[in-house]
């Protein structure tokens, strides 16, 4: 945890949370803990020493050689969620650490193809979550949101059989599912595959955004807002190599969901300081600080924020402008923004006079 005299300034920061895989919440200690209940076989520590004991699981995850070598742990980890309850803890387990970390509205990604894949239903997993909102609402007076993500090395006609669920189930018409998202392995997966399920969302009004400029160029990044019509970019940290296409971003008011650590963990950049925070901020690029995979990648949202912080050395109105921006580009409603942006008033007010 950040040791530096900001640390406390960085907690109080009304944070919302816009990047953030459920199933990357998932501790090592509930997957242990979940596999022994639901007697779910993990593979032999003589052929992956990294599942002989937590600490050994732990380890290896700070040792990921790219994506996809990630993705291979993540998948295996979320094979343990089968029940309603399971899907609640990992939740409420995610709402609880965030709360701790300031959060105070969080939009969170699940994965429903890797679920019904494996013959947990659709229902069983949303549930699940609506669950544990409920409750961290409830005890925090933490808000949130479901983002529908596809998976984006199967097929388009995988994507609109589990789109066309959600809208028959009326979960974007009532709200339970804010909007849909794209993830998974990028390179090789450009987001017009899927451009047929964001026109049906785009026509329907349905919230957009995905994953682009993580690993793939600019382009899966021009082609999600043009194609896809996205009007958020999830990493988008290489947006830097196309100035037009930066401009436009910063014109646009598009948000872009930055998660520092996992792209260090991933192996995008070296350090944090490689990022493109300063010029986001000095091109006036709206973005937020998220955690991604945080049970993976070694740090929770605030984690974040002061890696950021020790990497920059940002003032507070660079700060004020990164919560202000990220609560302007949720997807809340706009009572719920007004009292978010009071929040971040009454924060500056508080520390108006730190020397950073």
């Amino acid at each position: 945890m950040c040791q530096s005299d900001t640390h406390q300034f960085l907690q109080d920061l009304p944070k919302c949370e816009h990047h953030l895989h459920i199933e990357g919440s998932l501790s090592p200690a509930l997957l242990f803990r979940l596999a022994k209940a639901n007697n779910v076989p993990l593979p032999d520590p003589a052929f992956d020493p990294s599942f002989a004991s937590l600490e050994a699981l732990e380890a290896r995850y700070e040792h990921f050689t790219s994506l996809n070598d990630f993705l291979h742990y993540y998948f295996i980890g979320m094979s343990v969620l089968i029940t309603e309850s399971d899907f609640e803890s990992l939740a409420y387990e995610y709402f609880t650490r965030a709360h701790q970390d300031g959060v105070h509205h969080a939009e969170i990604f699940f994965d429903p193809q890797a679920h019904t894949h494996r013959k947990i239903p659709y229902s069983t997993v949303v549930n699940g979550l609506v669950a544990a909102q409920k409750r961290a609402e409830k005890d925090f007076g933490l808000t949130s949101k479901l983002i529908l993500c596809f998976l984006r090395h199967l097929s388009e006609t995988d994507a609109d059989v589990t789109y066309q669920e959600a809208v028959s189930l009326g979960h974007f018409s009532n709200g339970i599912v804010a909007g849909i998202g794209l993830d998974s392995s990028e390179v090789g997966f450009p987001p017009e595959i899927f451009r047929e399920v964001y026109a049906s969302a785009a026509e329907a009004g349905i919230r957009r955004t995905a994953h682009a400029g993580e690993e793939g160029d600019t382009t899966y990044i021009s082609k999600a807002l043009d194609i896809c019509k996205t009007q958020r970019i999830d990493h988008g940290i290489r947006l830097v190599e196309d100035e037009k296409l930066l401009q436009r971003v910063a014109r646009e008011k598009i948000l872009v969901t930055m998660c520092p650590l996992s792209n260090v963990r991933l192996r995008c950049v070296t350090k944090v300081a490689e990022l493109p925070v300063r010029r986001f901020l000095d091109e006036g690029v709206r973005f937020s600080i998220n955690s991604d995979d945080p049970a993976y990648f070694g740090g929770y949202i605030l984690d974040n924020y002061c890696a950021v912080q020790e990497a920059f050395g940002l003032s507070l109105k660079d700060w004020r402008f990164i919560a202000e921006a990220a609560i302007e580009g949720s997807w809340c409603d706009e009572v719920r923004k007004h009292v978010l942006l009071q929040k971040v008033v009454e924060w500056v007010e508080k520390y108006k006079d730190i020397v950073i």
